[in-house]
């Protein structure tokens, strides 16, 4: 029997189970099919508060699986397929392990949707990127695309023109489906363009010079062209990882976990949710750490009382 078990390893989880580690609750994290979390997919992080001259990913998070495991959190590296919530104790499964525990912090985070190409996998972190907040900086004077039609890529391409000297908005339809105010800001922002009816076949570049261009495809014509920049950021949307949660706890409709306000509990005592599996404002790994803290401390009120 555990006090706690934290399924997600990303900036929640991990502080998490530093804070319940330190309470003594000898909390049990399993990693999930992403160790780390979304972090482990950037290079340089150079907004998380304390690293003056910014982090890589990785090195971020596992600073904080060690430090989680200094403290006596047992950290294993596992999927969990299965969760049984209507029933006490909870019951959580990963691989052949059936555990049973008293509390269960949910941080499996979220997934951005990528469009599907090896390139864009193979360099995202190089010149690919999923977040206008974390990596604008870097394309300060820069070229760069923004694809999706969405109020989430309007928003990433204002924010990035801040930096860029031109942000081309690549969208797939003739029409946006980003409400009017946001529209009508970004049309209206001369350093950017619309490059509608079109998609993006290819990501050219290496890992070691970045991303040197795109090639589209007018999805009328049929055309190639080529498109010269610096950098992509894909805003298509995020995917909320509850697959396993659904029909057992309260989701929005968009799928992620709805929690208590000003607070991580969900409809089922006992149950918390942290980090941007509940989040989809932020998304930011220092608000995911907030939110994995007020979890840990919430679930030690819970089993105190």
């Amino acid at each position: 029997m555990r006090n706690m078990v934290i399924v997600g390893s990303g900036p929640a989880g991990l502080t998490a189970a530093i804070y319940a580690a330190r309470a003594n609750l000898q909390p049990l994290l399993i990693e999930g099919k992403e160790p780390g979390g979304q972090l482990t997919l950037t290079t340089l992080v150079e907004n998380y508060p304390g690293f003056a001259d910014g982090i890589m990913g990785p090195d971020l998070m596992d600073a904080m699986r060690k430090q989680a495991q200094r403290f006596g959190a047992e950290v294993v590296n596992g999927y969990v397929h299965a969760v049984k919530l209507k029933e006490n104790p909870f019951r959580v499964y990963y691989a052949d392990q059936e555990v049973l525990t008293k509390t269960v912090v949910i941080s499996t985070g979220s997934s951005a949707k990528l469009i599907g190409l090896d390139t864009e996998i193979r360099l995202m972190g190089h010149g690919v990127s999923t977040c206008a907040t974390c990596d604008g900086f870097f394309y300060r004077g820069k070229e760069i695309a923004v694809v999706g039609g969405g109020d989430s890529a309007m928003e990433e391409a204002t924010f990035l023109t801040k930096f860029a000297t031109k942000v081309s908005v690549i969208h797939r339809r003739d029409v946006l489906r980003a409400s009017k105010i946001m529209q009508d800001r970004a049309l209206k922002n001369p350093k950017i363009q619309f490059i509608l009816n079109t998609v993006v076949e290819e990501v050219i570049g290496t890992k070691e010079t970045g991303v040197a261009g795109l090639t589209l495809r007018n999805v009328k014509t049929r055309d190639l062209s080529e498109l010269k920049i610096d950098g992509i950021f894909i805003a298509i949307g995020h995917n909320p990882n509850t697959d396993i949660f659904q029909g057992q706890i309260d989701l929005d409709e968009k799928g992620y976990i709805k929690t208590q306000p000003d607070s991580t509990r969900t409809n089922i005592p006992g149950v918390f949710a942290c980090g941007d599996v509940q989040d989809p404002v932020f998304r930011q790994a220092v608000t995911a750490a907030g939110s994995g803290c007020m979890a840990a401390i919430e679930a030690e009120r819970w089993l105190e009382h």
